[in-house]
């Protein structure tokens, strides 16, 4: 029989003691934004309750090669691969400190190998497409995303599946930490807590075996958590009888989660505060994912949630709850249909943020007029705090007392007087926040790049600066559907990849600016249809603006003239509001930038519902 092994280590034991090989019959790195924003709010998380708690993150299975404390990875190679990327960014961000040399010890070392060369590795070294070029890359240029990103590409290196999985997630990382550590001395506890606290166990044996464990791992599951739990406690509440009823209801809310790749506990989590009010000893209001079956247990909480006596009831409640969640993610209303207005709050939110489905499920019972304005609100809320980059740590709190509100103007049965309390909600919750936190805002939209955030988060921000200007134009008051500008790609009016001569007249016409800073700013991109894009290319902006006349865009084609029609004309009054441009400087790019900026404040707002 095979040995198996088996080890506790941290991130620190880890990297310093294993050299991880993820051989070429790996699948590639597939994280997205979602599981590595995911993957740090749990982090974040544990940080909370308190930095003695470990962090238990899985399994990890191996297989020890030839080489001594070389192995390749067989399960894990996501979160490993997330980790070691990680590393990177913290090193960065370390520079000059006595932390930046001990993790940059657990990125890469030197070992002396059985024929007794000294060898210099990474501590994850992926084999499969160029992957391993990558990440030789990311350590070597050791820098901010933006310029990790043009490295890679000046680089050449060949393009694969995954290149885009990889860069982007060393850009979520680092932004993560950038903005929720910005002092050293938040940054070391954060290390400190990540190095020692967050821990796994690593399974080690020959790669026959290991397939086997992880085929078994994968048809059983491991261990019980919460969501267990708390059906075990509902059998302990029905009849026998009744068990074989209890197990089909529980399957309505196991596998649609499971289906749709949802973490069972988080969603049970936002269920419990959306659906009643969390007391607590820390009074936050906030029930964590291993503290749900405590909770749960507690006798004033179990009559709250009256599951003893009518545990069916409350199955099919959390069934409701489950069928609202995925409807929401998926970007449908209460109703369960297509919804323009969550289909645009889905594409701000990505994959990256979900604490707002605690309100969303708190108001589902809301008239689904009520509720599509109740959307709309939210998105203005939180594309203040998410462009802001506030920490969401804030807003946990607030939400699952919020969600009482919702849930009190949702009981409400006349119809007038629900409009009259979501009006009093949206003004004391969504606008006094977005008004403390304008001046904010500007300073970010000022200084907003293409890689500030994630790409999909620009494009959308782009998305509806140019949904509002064509509806500005033809005097419409209802938006249509966002998707109808997610097809056009997101163009460089100074050029991405100039060619030289181009680059020099920048220079000279604008010799205190940066080129690469500013081909990157907001004020110079523009959403542009692949077919004019392609034409337009490289080249000086004399040419291309007369390839943005042709966009069917009206924000695209003003830069290049705008139309002029009657006297107090829609087209005229969005005129006023926007510009074209003879040439293109840095002064006209910051100029760009400022009405771009004076129009998100016209779309990102809030308003009162209509009453009587």
């Amino acid at each position: 029989m095979a040995k198996i092994e088996n080890h506790k280590y941290s991130i620190e034991e880890a990297f310093r003691e294993c050299f991880y090989i993820v051989p070429d019959y790996q699948r590639e790195y597939v994280w997205t934004d979602k599981e590595v924003q995911q993957l740090l709010d749990d982090i974040n998380e544990q940080i909370d309750v308190g930095i003695s708690r470990e962090y238990f993150i899985g399994t990890v299975l191996v297989s020890p090669t030839a080489q001594k404390n070389h192995y390749e990875v067989i399960d894990g190679q996501q979160r490993l691969t997330t980790f070691f990327l990680l590393l990177c960014a913290l090193k960065h961000l370390f520079r000059g400190e006595p932390q930046c040399q001990t993790i940059s010890g657990l990125i890469s070392t030197s070992y002396t190998s059985s024929e007794g060369e000294a060898c210099t590795s990474l501590k994850l070294e992926p084999r499969y497409e160029n992957a391993g070029e990558v990440m030789v890359k990311i350590v070597a240029l050791d820098a901010d995303p933006q310029v990790t990103r043009n490295g890679i590409q000046a680089a050449g290196i060949g393009s694969f599946g995954s290149l885009e999985n990889l860069v982007n997630a060393y850009g979520t990382l680092y932004r993560h930490l950038k903005d929720n550590y910005d002092d050293k001395a938040k940054l070391k506890k954060y290390w400190g807590y990540l190095a020692n606290n967050v821990v796994f166990i690593q399974i080690s044996t020959d790669v026959s075996s290991a397939l086997k464990i992880f085929e078994t791992i994968n048809e059983r599951g491991v261990g019980l958590n919460s969501m267990d739990l708390l059906k075990n406690l509902l059998f302990t509440h029905v009849k026998a009888d009744e068990f074989t009823r209890l197990k089909d209801e529980w399957k309505k809310i196991t596998k649609p989660l499971e289906k749709e790749k949802e973490k069972p506990l988080r969603f049970l989590r936002y269920f419990l505060m959306a659906n009643y009010k969390i007391e607590n000893d820390r009074s936050d209001a906030v029930v964590r994912e291993d503290e749900i079956y405590d909770w749960l247990t507690r006798k004033d909480n179990s009559k709250l949630c009256n599951y003893e006596e009518q545990p069916f009831e409350f199955v099919r409640k959390i069934i409701r709850n489950v069928d609202h969640y995925l409807h929401f993610a998926a970007g449908r209303g209460n109703d369960g249909k297509p919804s323009v207005e969550m289909d645009s709050l889905a594409r701000l939110t990505g994959g990256a943020f979900s604490l707002h489905y605690m309100l969303l499920l708190a108001a589902s019972t809301f008239p689904k007029a009520l509720f599509d304005h109740f959307v709309r609100q939210l998105e203005s809320f939180l594309f203040y705090y998410i462009f802001t980059k506030t920490p969401t740590k804030e807003l946990e709190r607030n939400f699952s007392i919020w969600a009482d509100e919702l849930r009190g103007i949702g009981a409400e049965a006349d119809l007038n007087k629900q409009k009259l309390a979501l009006n009093v909600f949206v003004g004391e919750h969504f606008q006094k926040n977005m008004t403390s936190k304008d001046a904010e805002l500007t300073d970010a939209l000022i200084r907003y790049s293409l890689h500030t955030m994630q790409r999909y988060r620009t494009h959308y921000f782009l998305s509806k600066l140019t949904q509002f200007v064509d509806m500005s134009y033809k005097g419409l008051k209802v938006s249509g559907p966002l998707s109808d500008y997610q097809g056009v790609e997101m163009e460089h009016i100074l050029p991405d990849n100039p060619k030289e001569e181009l680059k020099a007249d920048f220079v000279a016409t604008s010799p205190l600016a940066n080129y690469d800073d500013y081909k990157n700013r907001l004020g110079n991109l523009t959403l542009l249809e692949k077919p004019i894009n392609i034409v337009a290319s490289n080249d000086f902006f004399v040419k291309k603006k007369l390839e943005y006349a042709k966009s069917s865009y009206y924000l695209t084609r003003s830069i290049a003239g705008l139309n002029t029609v009657g006297n107090d004309s829609s087209i005229n009054r969005i005129n006023s509001k926007l510009a074209a441009f003879e040439n293109w400087t840095a002064r006209s790019i910051d100029r760009r930038q400022g009405i771009l900026i004076t129009l998100s404040k016209e779309i990102w707002k809030t308003s009162e519902v209509e009453v009587g």
